[in-house]
C-alpha cells in the first residue's frame, strides 16, 4: 500500500501525513509536487492542510488548477482513494469532487484547538477501524470550515449516510455548542456516494501519538490499511 502526500505552495500539514504514515502507520509515502503529473503509483492521495497558494480567492481555489489536480481528479472519477483534510477537503469542493463549500467561521475567527467528531458511518474506508457512534478527539486549525449545502443536497447526504463525521461533545451529543465554526448540522466530514473520496476538517494527522494529545486519529489511518488489505485478499 502506497501513499501520495501533495505538496502545495503554502502546504503546511503534508509533513505531519507524511510522518503519521511512514513512522506510525509504517506504509509507503511519498510527497506529490504541485507542479507534476505523476502520482507515483500510490493508492492513495492525501490532500492536506495548510493555506495552498496562500489562499487566495477563496480557500481552495487555485490549487484546483495546479497540474497534480488533473491527475488527482482523473484518478479519483476513476475509482482512486482521494482524502483531503482542512485545506485539502476546501481543494475537492472547488473541484467538485465533493459536493458544498467551506465557508468563513460563523464567529469568524481562526480555531485551532481539539474538538470531538462522533462516526456516523463507519462502512467507508476511512472509518472502518470506529464503531458507529465513537467519539474521537482530533484538533482543528481554520478559518474557513464552516460547510454549507443547499438544504436539499444536505438531505440527499443525509439519506445516503455520506456524512461520516459530525462535531459533537464528549458524550457523543450533537449540539450547538459543540460546533466550533457553524457548520451545517455539525458536518466535519463526508465521503462521495462511491466511498472513495472523502474530505474532512479536522486533522487526524496531528493525533496519532501520546505526546499530541491524542491517538484518536490512527482509526483514521488504520482503516485505510484494513480496507486495502480487504481488498488484497478480496483479490
Amino acid at each position: 500500500m502506497k501513499f501520495g502526500v501533495v505538496t502545495f505552495p503554502g502546504s503546511n500539514c503534508d509533513y505531519d501525513a507524511y510522518s503519521a504514515v511512514k513512522h506510525v502507520l509504517g506504509e509507503d509515502v511519498e510527497f506529490l509536487w504541485h507542479k507534476t503529473t505523476d502520482l507515483l503509483n500510490s493508492d492513495v492521495i492525501i490532500l492536506p492542510g495548510g493555506f495552498s497558494y496562500g489562499d487566495y480567492l477563496r480557500s481552495g481555489a487555485i490549487a484546483k488548477f495546479s497540474p497534480i489536480m488533473d491527475s488527482v481528479i482523473k484518478f479519483a472519477i476513476s475509482g482512486g482513494y482521494v482524502c483531503g483534510i482542512c485545506n485539502g477537503f476546501q481543494v475537492l469542493t472547488e473541484s467538485g469532487l465533493l459536493p458544498g463549500a467551506l465557508i468563513r467561521n460563523d464567529h469568524l475567527r481562526f480555531s485551532c484547538k481539539y474538538v470531538y467528531l462522533k462516526v456516523e458511518n463507519n462502512q467507508t474506508a476511512y472509518t472502518s477501524a470506529s464503531k458507529p457512534g465513537d467519539v474521537l478527539k482530533i484538533p482543528i486549525a481554520h478559518g474557513e470550515g464552516n460547510y454549507y449545502n443547499f438544504e436539499g443536497d444536505i438531505k440527499t447526504l443525509e439519506d445516503n449516510g455520506q456524512i461520516v463525521y459530525r462535531y459533537c461533545d464528549s458524550e457523543g451529543n450533537v449540539t450547538k455548542e459543540s460546533n466550533p465554526n457553524g457548520s451545517i448540522n455539525n458536518i466535519a466530514g463526508i465521503i462521495n456516494t462511491e466511498g472513495n473520496i472523502l474530505g474532512m476538517m479536522p486533522h487526524p494527522e496531528r493525533a496519532v501519538e501520546p505526546i499530541l494529545g491524542s491517538v484518536d486519529g490512527l482509526k483514521f489511518f488504520e482503516s485505510l490499511k484494513l480496507a486495502f488489505a480487504n481488498l488484497s485478499i478480496g483479490g
